[in-house]
Formats: C-alpha cells, sequence, structure tokens
C-alpha cells in the first residue's frame, strides 16, 4: 500500500501498568500525537470556533461529516474549492465520517439494503442512495486524510437477529470499502481509510467483528456502535471486553465520545483517537468544563462572581473574562457566549489528552487517572 501505509503509526511510549500508549500517526496535512481528541465540525466547521483559534489550541486533526457534506454544499463543489482544506483553509488534517451514523439517528428517513443506503434528505426530502462504494468517492473529492467506512449502527437494546444482521451488512460493506480505497490510491489519492467494528452490546458478535477488521489491510480501524444510549458501565464493559481483540499495533479510534471519564477510560483501554460534538453543544447551554465538575454559567450565584471559569485553566477566557461576565453574556444570547465557552471546553479537553500523554511518557497514567477524576468528580465549582 505504499510507504505512507507502511509508516504510518509510530507506539512512542507505553504504560506499564494499563493499556495506555502514546503514538504518532502521520497523514497527509501532518503528524498527529496521540492519544488525540478531535473537535468535530459537521459541516465543515466546529461551531462557534474559528480555524485559528483551533490551531491557538493546538489540535492537529479536526471532523467532518460526509453525509452533511454530500447533500450541501456538494462533495464536487468542496473538491472545486481545493478539497476541505482549501476550501475550509484548515491546513492541518481532517478526518470525515462515513455517514453511517445519519444512518442509525435518521432511522425515519432511510432504508438499508444489502447494497447500500436509501434516503431522504432531512434538508429537502431528495432522495439519495449511499454505497460503500460511492461513500469512498465522495470522500476522495473531500480529500479526507483518514476516511470512514459505510457501516450500520444499532442502538443499545436491539435484539440480537437485528445485530447480527447490521454486522453481516457493515462487514460486507468493509470489504467493498477497502476494495474501492485501495483503487482510489492507486490512482494518487493520499488519504487511508479505517473499516469500522461493530456488534451492538453482544460480546461474541463484537469479538467476531475485532478479529475480522483487524485481519485487514488497513492502517488503523475504529469501534463505532458504543455511546449509543447504553449505561456508562455497559459502555466500559463493552470497550474493555473488544480491545482484547483487537491489532494492538495499529491506532485504535472509538467513535463519539467527549467526556472526561470516557475519555481517561478509552486511554487506559489503549484507544488513541476519539470526537464528540459534546463540548461545543453544552457551551451553547452555558456548562464549562472545570478541574471540580461542570459548570452552570446560569446560576444566579455568579452575578457577582468576578473569578475565572476555572483558576486552573489556563485559555484565554480564563485569564480575561469572569464568571459574571460569562454568566451576563450568556443570559443575554450574545453570540460572544457560545464563542468563549466551546473555546474553553475544547481547550480543556485538549490539555486533558496531553497531561494524559505526559503522564503515560512518565509512566504514571492509572494514578494521574484516579487522581484527576477524584478532583473532577468533587463538585466544588
Amino acid at each position: 500500500m505504499g510507504s505512507l501505509i507502511e509508516n504510518f503509526f509510530d507506539i512512542t511510549a507505553r504504560d506499564s501498568s494499563s493499556n495506555a500508549r502514546c503514538g504518532v500517526m502521520h497523514l497527509p496535512h501532518g503528524d498527529v500525537r496521540t492519544p488525540v481528541f478531535m473537535p468535530v465540525g459537521t459541516k465543515g466547521t466546529v461551531k462557534a470556533v474559528s480555524k485559528d483559534d483551533l490551531e491557538e489550541i493546538g489540535f492537529e486533526i479536526i471532523l467532518a461529516n460526509t453525509y452533511h457534506m454530500y447533500l450541501r454544499p456538494g462533495a464536487d463543489l468542496v473538491q472545486e474549492g481545493g478539497g476541505l482544506h482549501g476550501f475550509t483553509r484548515w491546513n492541518r488534517n481532517f478526518l470525515t465520517d462515513s455517514g453511517g451514523f445519519q444512518v442509525f439517528s435518521l432511522s425515519s428517513l432511510r432504508k438499508i439494503k444489502n447494497d447500500g443506503v436509501e434516503f431522504r434528505s432531512d434538508i429537502d426530502g431528495s432522495k439519495h442512495f449511499f454505497t460503500p462504494e460511492n461513500v469512498v468517492q465522495t470522500q476522495v473529492k473531500l480529500n479526507s486524510d483518514i476516511q470512514m467506512q459505510l457501516d450500520v449502527c444499532t442502538g443499545f437494546g436491539v435484539e440480537r437477529k437485528d445485530a447480527e444482521n447490521a454486522l453481516r451488512i457493515t462487514s460486507d460493506w468493509t470489504k467493498r470499502a477497502i476494495s474501492e480505497w485501495k483503487k482510489q490510491r492507486d490512482a494518487g489519492y493520499k488519504g487511508i481509510l479505517f473499516p469500522i467494528i461493530q456488534g451492538n452490546f453482544f460480546e461474541d458478535l463484537r469479538q467476531k467483528s475485532a478479529e475480522f477488521v483487524s485481519s485487514l489491510d488497513t492502517p488503523g480501524f475504529a469501534i463505532g456502535g458504543l455511546s449509543v444510549g447504553e449505561p456508562p458501565e455497559m459502555f466500559t464493559k463493552m470497550l474493555r471486553h473488544t480491545v482484547q481483540f483487537v491489532d494492538r499495533t495499529k491506532p485504535c479510534y472509538v467513535m463519539g465520545i467527549g467526556t472526561p471519564e470516557y475519555i481517561l477510560e478509552a486511554i487506559s483501554c489503549g484507544v488513541d483517537m476519539f470526537d464528540c460534538v459534546q463540548p461545543t453543544r453544552v457551551a451553547r447551554h452555558g456548562l464549562y468544563f472545570t478541574h471540580h465538575g461542570m459548570l452552570s454559567i446560569k446560576q444566579k450565584r455568579f452575578e457577582r462572581d468576578f473569578l475565572p471559569v476555572d483558576s486552573e485553566c489556563g485559555c484565554k477566557v480564563c485569564r480575561n473574562y469572569s464568571r459574571a461576565y460569562l454568566r451576563h453574556i450568556f443570559r443575554e444570547q450574545e453570540i460572544l457566549s457560545s464563542m468563549l465557552a466551546s473555546y474553553h471546553n475544547l481547550y480543556f479537553l485538549n490539555q486533558l489528552v496531553k497531561d494524559a500523554r505526559k503522564s503515560i511518557n512518565e509512566g504514571n497514567f492509572p494514578i494521574f487517572k484516579e487522581e484527576w477524576l477524584k478532583q473532577f468528580h468533587s463538585n466544588a465549582v
């Protein structure tokens, strides 16, 4: 598959008492240090945060969503604009989701068939058909650095026969997507593709999927179908079960997790990548991450509180604005409120992951995790 694939991922440090590790992914738009939290820019933009702010925080990779970019503005237009990088002027890496999650979340608008997914646009109701092959082709037009295969995600509580059918289709689509990706690589495309482990919450199906995906000639893989409504203890149980059967030489991406508890648990399991809309979504509702728990800026007790949101945070929001002011602009529904809260929350999670990397390199990640979560759960904000 060429030198990019062969030398794609270097493991640089391992924790001696957990599966946590540090590494570097070598991608077309620069190296990405792992573990890494990836902000979600579904429609080519991280909500309320500029690309300059993302660079300032230090992010090396962000997400965009194939389903949404395909519908509007359209993959051909994005390609004409220089791919996602030229179109958005974000010159670091992009990972693109395949649209598989929308197959799950917009279930009333789609019909899954063996050869692909027929769906109606949530914008204008127009009909479209996604196949593993044309989803790869669309992501090539977007010039994704890491693209995901089209898959079928199932929610918590589905019956076994539904989970088995979804896994059967996903596994078939995996092989078809890889075949198309290799053709695109031969034609000059530089990006890579990750297949996705599914299997719902059935341990044998998870094992089957993990072993199948690990056997494939791809540079990395994702664990899908978690954080879809299950209790936290089930998330932890199924993640720990699944990682037993994966190829530990390749980077592992758990899709759709963005709370400190889930991030630190994933890192301890050897997960290298994770993403979520959560930090910017809760920011728009006035919720700030702090080292002592979540802070709701709307509370009246902050009306005359001129301290920063988090005195232990070094971001420009905490350096320059008081809780009283942030409460004021939130109550007045000023756009700046979402901008500042989103910046802070993304900075906070990026710093958490940087600190985790440091603890892995120093050989004390489990202690770091325990002490960090103990402080976070103190709720002393």
